[in-house]
């Protein structure tokens, strides 16, 4: 059997109606809360002629058939709501990073086709100012925030909209092909809308396998009873505009456990964390890779936080340096650490798990269901063991494809002896013990001197040097090697930048043609909110 978002959501709900589904600042809300507002949500995109207008089985994998509701969110009850809420209005939400300027805005809702919005007032002069370059765009849905300004004309406020609207289940055949939309980072090129069945993405990535035989839940009824002996506390700090937080969010209420979102959503604020961490008695936080890793440490390092209740810390959407690992080890040795290893175009692929006992390592993952390694023509599932390097792929649920772009579907998602595979773009080899060694993703790999060099590995040997606080690398022209490696670097503060020091740590880590051959500091290491490297702007950088 298969499932819709919607349908799991309302089962576990009934499951556990009393039990905390949410708490932001000073809001708490219920599974039954959080399914009326959602139900109310659905109704009002309902009665604005929102909804499913083709069903999969009449469309092309790059096509869609539904609306599409963006999320011009800061972290909060909202953003969570609108997912589930445009889920049982049989329409497909997608994310907007709320960084982009106005040109970048405007491509975005233009390739989405957003027929609707729901944005903070902090967002709303940017809306004002692109709303005519978006025809598709109608319905606009604006959440009150602090910043002082003003409803837009023709919108309408989120809670007033809710207030007035059913709070009746929506009378819509929710579908296991129904649309999940994520919309890449574009850090490294223009943003594409992964198009996922919500029956897929549910196992890819969102709770829908049993935590320790991994068997895909094949009833509401289980959903239900695992969601009744559920209630863990989890704080996804990440945005949810990226992929993995929401993620974490969408598979702790799969399960029935309280998400905890931090007080300070602007800005990853790890003071803010462990005060939150300490007040909610949080037992499983999620972290991006070291851009999170690293303050953290650095927080609990001076302030006297308890976070006794902690159980795991996760780190999704970039991988977590074994030095930082190590670092919170020390800190807190009861907590388990685990490295999980996804994408847009895949889900879930594998993990690393780090505890005081077993220590602490970069870039080794034990892969997932589905996940295997094809050689690089794409031709061939490889051996463990095999020669030379090859491509991370996962087989089983994966997306349909991107919206739009029929040959970038074709070319990610290849069909290899029958299969289907989804191949995002990381080079990786498949060991002989069956684990997965990560290189980088192929689109910021440098070329130097015929030489494939991966710009995440040179990163996490920079960073395990003490003086360095963050690093990025990008390679630009050279007449001798066709491309140079360059490291971007953050120091401490205080800290004088010695490239002698720095080339020798790297040394104990890498071959010597992987070093870097020049240094570029900077005062901060440009990053996206969810702690992801921005490629672009370290081309930039080094092009200088």
């Amino acid at each position: 059997m298969t499932f819709n978002l919607a349908a799991v959501q309302e089962a576990v709900a009934a499951a556990v109606p009393d039990r905390e589904a949410l708490v932001f600042r000073d809001r708490r809300f219920s599974y039954a809360e959080l399914t009326e507002r959602t139900r109310r949500l659905a109704n009002v995109l309902t009665a604005a002629g929102l909804g499913c207008h083709t069903e999969r089985a009449k469309l092309a994998p790059h096509e869609s058939g539904q609306d599409h509701l963006a999320l011009y969110l800061h972290n909060g009850n909202e953003y969570m709501e609108g997912m589930l809420g445009a889920f049982k209005a049989r329409v497909a939400p997608f994310n907007v990073n709320y960084r982009y300027v106005e040109e970048e805005l405007v491509y975005l809702l233009n390739d989405a086709r957003a027929r609707g919005i729901v944005y903070h007032d902090v967002f709303a002069p940017r809306v004002a100012a692109i709303r005519e370059q978006v025809p598709s765009l109608e319905v606009l849905l604006q959440v009150a925030d602090d910043s002082g300004e003003a409803l837009l004309p023709g919108a309408a406020r989120y809670e007033e909209a809710l207030a007035e609207a059913s709070p009746a289940r929506p009378d819509l055949a929710w579908s296991p092909d129904d649309l999940y939309i994520l919309y890449t980072g574009g850090t490294t090129g223009m943003p594409k809308g992964v198009l996922w069945r919500q029956a897929d993405i549910l196992v890819a990535a969102l709770g829908g396998r049993d935590p320790l035989d991994r068997h895909i839940i094949d009833s509401l009824d289980e959903f239900a009873a695992r969601a009744a002996a559920g209630g863990m506390r989890v704080l996804p700090s990440p945005p949810f505009m990226h992929g993995a937080g929401h993620w974490i969010a969408l598979g702790a209420w799969h399960a029935g456990n309280t998400v905890v979102i931090q007080d300070i959503v602007e800005r990853f604020d790890a003071d803010d964390v462990c005060r939150v961490i300490e007040r909610e008695k949080i037992n499983m936080l999620l972290i991006v890779g070291d851009a999170f890793g690293r303050p953290l440490v650095d927080a609990l390092q001076a302030g006297r936080y308890d976070t006794s209740s902690l159980m795991m810390i996760l780190s999704g959407g970039a991988a977590l340096n074994a030095s930082y690992k190590e670092a919170l080890l020390e800190l807190m040795p009861h907590v388990t650490i685990t490295d999980s290893i996804g994408s847009s175009e895949a889900g879930g692929q594998g993990s690393n798990v780090a505890t005081k006992e077993t220590g602490a390592n970069t870039g080794r993952f034990l892969p997932g269901p589905g996940s295997t390694v094809v050689s690089e023509d794409m031709t061939a599932v490889l051996e463990p063991g095999h020669e030379g390097m090859g491509w991370w792929a996962k087989e089983g649920e994966v997306p349909l494809g991107y919206l739009g772009d029929p040959a970038k579907t074709a070319k990610t998602f290849p069909t290899i002896a029958g299969v289907r595979y989804s191949v995002p773009g990381d080079r990786a080899r498949l060991l002989a013990d069956g684990a997965i060694e990560l290189h980088g993703r192929d689109s910021v790999t440098i070329n130097s001197g015929g030489e494939k060099i991966f710009a995440e590995e040179v990163e996490h040997a920079l960073k395990q040097h003490p003086d360095v606080y963050d690093a990025v690398v990008a390679g630009r022209p050279s007449e001798r090697w066709g491309q140079e490696v360059v490291a971007v670097v953050q120091m401490r503060k205080g800290v004088t930048l010695d490239e002698a020091a720095l080339l020798e740590e790297c040394g104990r880590h890498l071959a010597r043609y992987k070093l870097p051959k020049a240094f570029v500091e900077v005062q901060q290491v440009l990053r996206s909110p969810a702690g992801k490297a921005d490629y672009r702007w370290a081309k930039e950088q080094v092009s200088r």
